[in-house]
């Protein structure tokens, strides 16, 4: 593991200014009887040496929060990460604090903010963070837990996720054991790991079957409802459809259900879907879905505790931390049509 990076202090900024300890201080502080021009320079140079004010060594008045980051709408699927953190965050008597950024936000001035604010640790789900977001954390002294990230940085940063593979293991066997072998797999960015690992497991099942992947069979975009359809519509207009459809969310599977209802298929009769999370709209949609369970409020709660480790200066034991999935059977899967 690389070394932390030193963090700036004071004297680094004094010394490169050529002014006193004292007068960077006054410059931070926003005390007046700093010339404008030496004002100028310090607060550059400030920046420069992207220098982050040490967090109070005292809690801030009031109940010490963790962030728990987002970088796009809430859905189905955040809202039971956000259960589950608060959930242990009211055990350790911790407050939890929600927020939606766009990775373009997230600088050194973000980090600052965060130290600022009072807040104890991060937790960032399904974002995409470039180098020099955790560099930005650790000088900070700001503990990072990522969910399901979209990417992991070349440094090592702590994750939470689940068994991606072995969920997408389980839910194309189920498929397979229905009879199906013309089985599609709609998901989200290509490079995300959870993406990856599902996929994988997809392809795993059906060379372990002997059932070929058909040109147009796997399709990326993103986890939401609007991509399930548009991702539907295309797998679902092949010259040989799918008999049955993987999605790697269920707010995906419940738009394929839709592109499927708009050209007159039945589900389960016509079509089988499975889909990926089992958030509560596995259990309202009609047919019932079947899905693999990702345990995300545990995955809250985990990442919650680890990043309360981290902030008290434990050790933890391992660096990436993998919950079981299960596959759940419901009722959006049957046996293979006749004559398919």
């Amino acid at each position: 593991m690389p070394p932390s990076p030193r963090r700036a202090t004071l004297a680094t900024v004094a010394a490169s200014a050529g002014v006193s300890v004292a007068t960077v201080s006054k410059v931070l502080n926003g005390r007046s009887d700093v010339s404008p021009a030496t004002r100028s320079l310090v607060q550059s140079l400030l920046q420069e040496h992207e220098y982050v004010a040490p967090a109070p060594r005292r809690e801030p008045a009031g109940l010490a929060t963790v962030e728990v980051q987002f970088d796009t709408d809430l859905n189905a699927y955040s809202t039971e990460i956000v259960q589950g953190a608060v959930a242990a965050g009211a055990e350790e008597g911790v407050g939890i604090v929600v927020s939606i950024r766009s990775g373009t936000e997230r600088t050194t001035a973000w980090a600052r903010e965060l130290v600022a604010a009072g807040r104890r640790a991060l937790i960032a789900v399904t974002g995409e963070l470039t180098a020099g977001q955790p560099a930005a954390l650790a000088r900070a002294r700001l503990p990072l837990v990522l969910i399901d990230p979209l990417n992991l940085p070349r440094t090592r940063v702590t994750s939470v996720g689940s068994t991606n593979f072995a969920g997408g293991l389980a839910a194309t066997q189920h498929l397979l054991s229905l009879g199906h072998r013309r089985i599609a797999y709609i998901g989200g960015p290509a490079a995300a790991a959870c993406n990856q690992a599902r996929l994988h497991g997809y392809r795993a099942a059906m060379e372990a079957e002997g059932a070929p992947v058909l040109p147009g069979y796997v399709r990326s975009s993103h986890f939401r409802y609007h991509d399930g359809v548009a991702g539907g519509a295309a797998v679902l207009d092949l010259p040989r459809a799918p008999t049955a459809i993987f999605a790697g969310s269920d707010e995906m599977a419940v738009g394929i259900m839709e592109a499927a209802r708009a050209r007159g298929l039945r589900i389960p009769e016509d079509l089988s879907i499975v889909g990926f999370d089992d958030t509560q709209i596995a259990q309202v949609t009609s047919p019932p879905l079947t899905t693999v369970r990702q345990p995300l409020r545990e995955m809250g709660g985990v990442a919650l505790r680890t990043a309360l480790r981290l902030a008290a200066g434990e050790r933890i034991d391992s660096h990436h931390v993998e919950l079981a999935t299960e596959l759940v059977v419901r009722g959006s899967t049957a046996p293979v049509p006749p004559r398919s």
